[in-house]
């Protein structure tokens, strides 16, 4: 069921956070980010190098550069287009956050996962987006802004023949909770733990395992090995139901039932924390205009906040 973020007073969770691994996602989404967006929508070229950056430093007329890294095949959310030009969902919200701040000229660059954190982390950039997911260990290295940029949404994969059964994850462990194993470090590990200390009558089979790619884990549900497969929306939109996915062959054998959606973060060096208030009040304003529904409108076709948890606050259990 889709639950509607409220951006104003939250209430908090009943648990708090303890750390997520790496999509991140994810599997940046889902833990971290980057375990989660191990998926193949998330899958960095090995060979793709970092583009020098510039750094941060004034211009002529006092205007501040702000250096911002992204990843470079994390689509929809970031990516270099067919263009060369830096595009994506979080970095087109960075763009419209650039026009509310005149005192701030922001310029892209397009990297690796690894380069992303340790730039941000060193200062070589001022801020980095690749869909994080919050974690204790991040807040400790990274400035985190007050709101969110998008969402990284958690479902899980099932056979098309069991859609009438399994409608969402409460139906999935009463039917069998028969889930493909998961990485123990893996953030998604870490989501169905939640799930079932939350329903101690009814919990899903978590079974930590090996990793393996999403086609082990497609064919281990269509053979009736597992009953379901968590995956990442966009992985599964984009290996299964997009008609160039890897796996769209598969198409009409498996469907995808949301859970939640997990916020993502851009991350702010820690010596930011201006340039994080900034984005804070220009995302307002943002959000108030309908600019970021538009957004993901155009990059998704659907609302990705509508999958936050009503009430979320940073370093809820999720």
């Amino acid at each position: 069921m889709k639950r509607k973020i409220q951006t104003t007073e939250t209430v908090r969770r009943i648990a708090a956070v303890s750390a997520i691994a790496v999509l991140g996602i994810g599997a940046t989404a889902c833990g971290n980010a980057d375990a989660a967006g191990g998926a193949a929508i998330q899958a960095q070229a090995k060979n793709d190098a970092p583009q020098e950056a510039e750094g941060s430093g004034q211009t002529a007329d006092g205007v501040t550069k702000v250096t911002v890294a992204h990843t470079q095949a994390y689509r929809p959310y970031d990516f270099i287009n067919e263009n060369g030009a830096s595009d994506g969902y979080e970095v087109a919200v960075l763009k419209a956050v650039d026009e509310l701040l005149p005192q701030y000229e922001f310029e892209y660059v397009g990297t690796t996962d690894d380069d992303l954190l340790i730039g941000v982390e060193s200062g070589k950039y001022d801020v980095g987006t690749k869909g994080v997911w919050w974690t204790k260990e991040r807040s400790e290295k990274f400035v985190f802004p007050k709101h969110y940029i998008g969402t990284s949404i958690i479902g899980i994969v099932i056979r098309s023949e069991d859609a009438e059964q399994i409608k969402d994850l409460d139906s999935f462990a009463a039917y069998s909770g028969n889930l493909v194993p998961i990485g123990a470090q893996n953030a998604q590990y870490t989501i169905v733990d939640n799930y079932n200390k939350s329903h101690p009558d009814q919990p899903i089979n978590l079974i930590a395992g090996d990793q393996f790619g999403a086609a082990d884990a497609y064919q281990w549900v269509l053979e009736g090995r597992y009953d379901a497969h968590i995956d990442i929306r966009t992985s599964f939109e984009a290996n299964v139901l997009a008609e160039d996915g890897e796996y769209h062959d598969l198409a009409d054998r498996l469907s995808y039932i949301d859970y939640e959606g997990i916020p993502t973060w851009p991350l702010f060096s820690s010596d930011n924390q201006a340039l994080a208030d900034a984005y804070d009040e220009a995302w307002e304003k943002l959000e108030a205009a309908g600019t970021l529904e538009k957004l993901q409108q155009e990059y998704f076709g659907y609302s990705l906040f509508d999958y936050v948890p009503e009430g979320y606050q940073i370093g809820d259990d999720l």
